[in-house]
């Protein structure tokens, strides 16, 4: 497949998600395409069949990815020593649960019947049956605990002999031990890997730790066919440093494996911070400083988005233009301190709390409305879905500040995030706890006040004096170049320079020297 009539060369963006709430990647598409790149944007279908859409000149393509390594080897077989009473995995424990119900409710109607035509004969009959079911059932009950207490401790792979098998493949296998402690890595390029092929990219964007894998097994077999693809690893976090998003100790250590298995294949390497961008380097032995790319919103939108009208907060909430609103808007997990936010509010009895997140039911969610509701407060929380991205700094705009309450990890202390600058373009005033990159520009630029984080007095005491003179951070933005250079437009143009020096050929002609050479 070759790339579109009159473009700069063909890129294929890889990412691990459904691209829907993933700003940063639909910008970098977005923009590579009005550059002049025949762009495809390969993501993750969330569900059974694949999705397409265009993406201004981008194409998305969301994948189906078929998981069966996802489940574990051993997840399939039974534990005679370890769990002897637990039924083999599969169907049948459930199987069995179901029977058991069935014949006790049978059995209930058969009771029924007899009692209706007073036949104490009948009834005597079902005795032997009726102690018969309820020893089953209790048998049954047994083995069911046991066949879900293997389940999870199966999950957990916090055994004895779970540590020693991870320790073991590390050992024998090194960098290549990935395969074993997390073979859904190789799902994942099953479904990808054809697709690229398929599609002969110049260059492969790589977005996050999984694509890389991905993006570098593809190079490794177009080189073998004679094409020569370049590869651009996007580094959004510091992979060592983060929360895992599995439970099992296994995945985090695969993760790092993999990752250090493919960096060496990348050509080029972005990212979200300078601070990140240095441990890259330490990390990886990378002979170049990754070129930062700030995860800043657009500066202008298209027409068509421009054309959208944009909710209105406040009518959302429900509040007038006077009521005190502050709002959050990004992930929600409990890393990300939004608690604080909730349990500040007996103490600040006009404020309200606007949460704008991708799935606004979701547990951890829940969890907060239901703390809302035990506070007496829940009629002054907000939990509200995402708007499109373009829409995000208008949306937040009439908010009274924007609040950042993250706890200390090691991701929290070394990025800008891209709510950072989606607040500062919508001129809020911040209150953000002390992490250090973030905390630091906050104190150093004066654009809002930093909290100790996870101290809910300290966060109250930052709200305070934010809302005592809000004009004072405000002023801050109207510095010349301050927000000139938090922009996607000028981030877009840094990624366009990467492609374009691994791509020379493809450099962009200018609109005037083109007219030139048509006169």
């Amino acid at each position: 497949m070759t790339s579109r009539p009159g473009s700069r060369g063909r890129i294929v963006m890889l990412v691990d998600n459904a691209v829907n709430g993933d700003s940063r990647v639909q910008k970098e598409a977005r923009s590579a395409a009005d550059a002049g790149w025949d762009v495809i944007l390969l993501g993750k279908s969330p569900g059974k069949s694949e999705q397409h859409w265009l993406l201004g000149g981008a194409q998305v393509r969301l994948l189906k990815v078929p998981s069966p390594m996802q489940r574990r080897r051993h997840e399939y077989r039974r534990a005679f020593l370890r769990a002897p009473l637990a039924y083999r995995p599969g169907p049948l424990a459930a199987y069995r649960k179901q029977k058991m119900k069935a014949w006790r409710a049978d059995l209930s109607i058969r009771l029924i019947q007899a009692n209706e035509k007073g036949s104490a004969l009948s009834k005597a009959r079902l005795v032997p049956e009726r102690v018969g079911a309820k020893a089953a059932s209790r048998w049954v009950g047994v083995r069911l605990r046991r066949t879900h207490a293997l389940e999870q401790r199966r999950k957990r792979m916090a055994s004895p002999l779970d540590r020693f098998t991870t320790a073991f493949w590390k050992r024998v296998m090194g960098e290549r031990a990935w395969r074993r402690l997390d073979p859904y890595l190789l799902d994942l390029d099953l479904a990808y890997g054809k697709v690229i092929d398929e599609l002969k990219p110049d260059l492969i964007h790589a977005n996050d730790f999984r694509m890389l894998g991905i993006g570098a097994r593809a190079v490794v077999r177009a080189r073998a066919a004679k094409r020569d693809v370049k590869l651009v690893w996007d580094a959004h976090e510091f992979l060592p440093g983060i929360k895992p998003w599995d439970s099992h100790p296994r995945w985090h250590i695969a993760q790092c494996l993999h990752e250090l298995s493919y960096s060496k294949y990348a050509d080029a390497v972005t990212t979200v911070s300078a601070t990140l961008a240095d441990m890259l380097v330490e990390r990886h032995g990378l002979a170049e400083t990754p070129e930062v790319v700030l995860n800043a919103p657009d500066a202008e939108i298209s027409p068509e988005q421009a054309a959208e009208p944009v909710p209105d907060l406040r009518e959302l909430c429900g509040i007038g233009p006077d009521v005190p609103l502050s709002v959050y808007s990004g992930s929600a997990a409990p890393q990300r301190g939004l608690d604080i936010m909730v349990e500040s509010l007996p103490q600040l009895p006009d404020m309200h709390v606007a949460f704008i997140v991708l799935r606004p039911k979701s547990p951890y969610m829940t969890g907060l409305a239901q703390r809302a509701e035990e506070l007496g407060v829940a009629d002054r929380v907000h939990i509200l879905p995402y708007v499109p991205h373009y829409q995000v700094v208008s949306f937040l705009a009439t908010a009274d500040l924007g609040a950042i309450p993250i706890h200390h990890w090691p991701n929290h202390e070394i990025a800008l995030i891209t709510k950072f600058f989606e607040y500062s373009h919508a001129r809020l005033p911040f209150v953000v706890s002390d992490v250090k990159t973030m905390g630091d520009m906050v104190a150093q630029t004066g654009q809002g006040e930093v909290f100790k984080a996870e101290d809910v007095a300290d966060y109250i005491r930052a709200v305070k004096k934010v809302l005592a003179d809000p004009k004072k951070y405000r002023e801050v933005y109207d510095r010349p170049g301050l927000l000139d250079q938090w922009t996607w437009e000028a981030q877009a143009a840094a990624l366009d320079e990467v492609y374009t020096r691994l791509l020379p050929g493809s450099k962009r002609v200018s609109v005037e020297r083109a007219t030139e050479v048509t006169v």
